[in-house]
């Protein structure tokens, strides 16, 4: 074995260093103690005396308050994990004879059983083995103490984790639909973990919401204090509400531009006009004379009745998203990646535009930012 490789084997016995602070640290302390503590005076109450607590429920009790966003800690794993390694522990004690390998055989059929009833709890391996090494054969001994302990540890945890802002149970979120130019999507994330193959200590939600928000603050770490009004486009041209098809459509044809923010008099966003609007008015499934009917949307109708769109305002795209003039230019990303928008009117602290944000412009300053070796 190469040196390097024996150090890397070193490394791997050290602990790793704990990202949590020392306010989380004493909040899942608090919780324990406070969650064990209503646990064995509520059982104990109910048991008549006999109902004390059971020594693996202490490692339910640190998944439960230090780790709440784990699958192994929600309620279903905790209660029917604890309860199923019970029962198998209690049968095979009474069962079969009193031998070395029936703890380990116990152990093993618990971790099968939680894992094709999908509430894998570490805590029950340790159930399983307590009811052998005990020599419990009793039934009653997987439901009191062992589901009642299990059922008020995880009452205590919903109300103490929702006190101090955990979500717990931690729900599974349905994965999200991404736009089609995203840079990973929901389905890239379940074929990786397909590959991995291994039972991870981390919902799928909280992988990919991680794996964003990473890829976030890298582009926060690149782009620094970039902000939009370092980047924007100030010579504009707008429209208004009542500006005609044929002079919106002229100054995006002369200006070389596909969009045209829509203002009022007081130069505030009231919607934006592009030139997938003006081709929604037309029937795009026949290709044949399509400039035809651009040019008869276009063209003013002269009589005092039409029935066709005649202004802007008729046309425009009403819900617009904005950027304010200080927004870092970090935040606008999944905005033109994974949005699907094109342009960002930028507005200042009254509300007014003041400039346009393109995907060219966007395109520029990251160049700037991450430089060709990026």
């Amino acid at each position: 074995m190469r040196a390097s490789d024996l150090r890397t084997f070193a490394r791997a016995w050290l602990p790793g260093r704990t990202a949590v602070d020392g306010r989380e640290r004493l909040r899942a302390v608090a919780g324990a103690a406070l969650g064990l503590l209503f646990t064995g005076l509520v059982c104990e109450w109910l048991a008549g005396g006999s109902g004390w607590l059971i020594a693996p429920l202490g490692a339910s009790a640190v998944l439960v308050f230090a780790l709440p966003a784990s699958p192994l800690a929600q309620p279903w794993p905790v209660i029917g994990g604890n309860t199923l390694a019970a029962l198998v522990g209690v049968a095979c004690a009474r069962w079969l004879p009193d031998a070395v390998w029936v703890g380990a055989l116990a152990t093993a059929l618990a971790i099968s059983l939680m894992f094709a009833l999908r509430c894998l709890h570490p805590p029950g391996g340790a159930v399983a083995l307590l009811a052998v090494l005990t020599h419990t054969g009793e039934l009653p001994f997987a439901f009191l103490p062992v589901m009642l302990d299990s059922l008020l540890l995880v009452l205590a945890g919903v109300a103490y984790n929702s006190l101090t802002g955990r979500r717990y149970p931690h729900v599974q979120l349905a994965p999200r639909q991404p736009a089609a130019d995203t840079r990973f999507s929901s389905a890239d994330i379940d074929a990786v973990l397909a590959r991995y193959n291994q039972v991870l200590d981390i919902s799928r939600d909280d992988l990919e919401t991680l794996i964003r928000e990473t890829e976030m603050e890298s582009w926060r770490r690149r782009l620094g204090t970039v902000r939009c009004v370092d980047i924007m486009s100030r010579d504009l041209v707008v429209a208004e509400f009542g500006t005609p098809l044929q002079e919106a459509w002229s100054l995006m044809h002369e200006r070389r531009i596909k969009a045209l923010p829509v203002v009022d008099r007081t130069r505030r966003v009231v919607g934006i006009v592009t030139q997938a609007d003006f081709f929604r008015q037309i029937d795009l499934q026949h290709h044949d004379g399509i400039g035809g009917r651009l040019r008869d949307l276009i063209r003013a109708t002269r009589s005092v009745m039409s029935s066709k769109p005649e202004v802007v305002g008729q046309i425009m795209t009403r819900q617009v998203r904005v950027a304010s003039e200080e927004r870092p230019l970090a935040e606008l990303v999944p905005l033109f990646s994974e949005g699907g928008h094109h342009h960002i009117p930028i507005i200042d602290g009254e509300r007014r535009l003041t400039g346009m944000i393109t995907q060219s412009d966007f395109v520029r300053a990251l160049y700037r930012a991450v430089g060709p070796e990026g």
